[in-house]
């Protein structure tokens, strides 16, 4: 499983990728390729190269050394058909060999700069000055490539051969009785050039193969390079944490945050409310009024999972993490009708793969208000049901819920919602979001808040549909 294969999962976690600054395609391929880590060893490696690239970029003598390595990544092709190529035993033509000599250009500066900036064990990009030399034979030290004379004892004279007949011709009339002959000369040496230059690329390429592993091997690190200083970048302006690792299987998530929604809030002006919580194994009912974006912190939960165990920092002050073997998301966009099911069978099924899988390993499950298509009475059954055997296995389940009575003994948790002197200003339908307390409060009780009328109400919804209802709800407690 790599960030690829979650890209669809939640699109909160599609906008973190989106906002990385990667400087080339390589590097946003090799992040696509990135496997999702349950090896805390592996992760804690990864966490400390990122704490180190972080520690740089917030060091202002490191400035110039810094951009020389941005520099490199952002001038880098992707020469992987190239390389190929060379692996294969194919002749390759001049321009790859030009971009091959500016690609070993490109890795000898980052090393340079990788060493002033003293992170060479970190970035571990091989040396290639022996690729260079032989891309090089005239010790020019510069990348740009051409076939050179020094490649063969005739090309020399024959260039300089090539070059007087062509002065020759341009001189000639059209008229002139020489000049067939000129042309005639003049295209004998130009494919006896090109019978050399070819002669001169299949010895290049065979030079050159025996090096296409640390080439592969090369490209393989800028990518990763560039990656790591992405993954840097966005803790350092995004304020993330570096995760710890919890060994009781729980998590333990500090002041956790949305990126996706506060971006949008931020940009609105609006108040955002980071949120405390702690998973346990098991499964947890959470509970709350509508609008108590129980929703968006499932999906937060999920994001922050996901990114730990991709080897990025987190959005939290603090985060021990528990180590999973994937996050399921049963949330929103996901129970959309599939293959021409309805509502329901898309998302029984999906529950009932929750199921299955929970069974064989140790996930995180996030399943939101789930059998709220079908009828009360089957939809608590199935609430009932997939709560009790959840409750059974090593995995965390969050499972949001407007169900009451269910009767079960797990976890509760309630989001606290709304609290009228939450705000100065005056209650408006505009900024009712303002009054809500999304903290997470521990409940021992089997029933969920009743706030869907005091909203409407707040909203200006229809008096007498307000009205009515509250006379019904009146004689069901009764």
């Amino acid at each position: 499983m790599t960030i690829k294969d979650k890209l669809t999962a939640e699109p909160g976690f599609q906008f973190v990728i989106d906002s990385m600054e990667l400087m080339s395609t390589s590097g946003r391929q090799r992040m696509l390729r990135q496997p999702f880590i349950n090896d805390r060893r592996l992760l804690e490696a990864e966490y400390s190269n990122v704490s180190h690239i972080l520690a740089l970029l917030q060091e202002a003598q490191q400035s110039r050394p810094i951009a020389v390595v941005r520099h490199q990544l952002m001038q880098m092709h992707d020469i992987q058909g190239t390389i190929n190529n060379l692996a294969n035993s194919i002749t390759i033509e001049e321009i790859e060999l030009f971009e091959v000599k500016i690609f070993a250009h490109l890795c000898l500066t980052t090393r340079k700069a990788a060493s002033q900036l003293d992170i060479s064990d970190i970035l571990n990009i091989p040396d290639l000055q022996q690729v260079f030399s032989i891309l090089d034979p005239d010790n020019t030290g510069i990348p740009n490539f051409y076939i050179y004379d020094s490649y063969h004892p005739a090309l020399p004279e024959l260039r300089k051969e090539l070059r007087a007949t062509q002065t020759k011709l341009e001189v000639l009339p059209d008229d002139d009785p020489s000049r067939a002959e000129q042309q005639m000369l003049f295209n004998q040496l130009f494919e006896q050039q090109n019978a050399i230059q070819q002669e001169v690329m299949e010895q290049l390429s065979e030079r050159l193969k025996p090096h296409a592993g640390i080439l592969q091997k090369a490209i393989e690190q800028m990518a990763y390079t560039d990656f790591l200083f992405a993954k840097a970048t966005i803790a350092l302006e995004w304020g993330l944490c570096r995760p710890t690792f919890s060994d009781d299987g729980a998590s333990r998530l500090n002041a956790m945050w949305n990126p996706r929604l506060k971006r949008r809030t931020e940009e609105t002006k609006q108040r955002y409310q980071p949120i405390d919580i702690e998973t346990l194994p098991g499964v947890c009912l959470i509970t709350g009024a509508n609008m108590a974006g129980k929703t968006v912190l499932l999906k937060t939960i999920g994001i922050v999972q996901l990114m730990a165990q991709f080897g990025f920092f987190v959005p939290a002050k603090e985060a021990a993490i528990a180590l999973v073997d994937d996050v399921i998301f049963c949330i929103g966009d996901e129970q959309n009708e599939m293959n021409g099911l309805s509502s329901f069978a898309s998302e029984i099924i999906k529950i009932s793969d929750c199921i299955t899988r929970a069974a064989k390993g140790n996930y995180l499950i996030l399943i939101d208000e789930p059998a709220r298509t079908t009828n009360p009475v089957e939809g608590k059954a199935i609430v009932q049901s997939l709560a009790t055997l959840l409750d059974r296995c090593p995995s965390q389940t969050l499972v949001t819920t407007h169900y009451s009575q269910l009767g079960l003994g797990c976890r509760r948790l309630r989001v606290r919602g709304f609290v009228e002197n939450m705000c100065s200003q005056p209650l408006s339908p505009e900024n009712i979001n303002s009054f809500m307390d999304y903290s997470l409060l521990p409940d021992q009780s089997d029933d969920v808040p009743h706030e869907a009328l005091r909203i409407a109400a707040i909203l200006q919804c229809n008096a007498d549909l307000i009205g009515t209802a509250s006379t019904f709800l009146a004689n069901v407690k009764e």
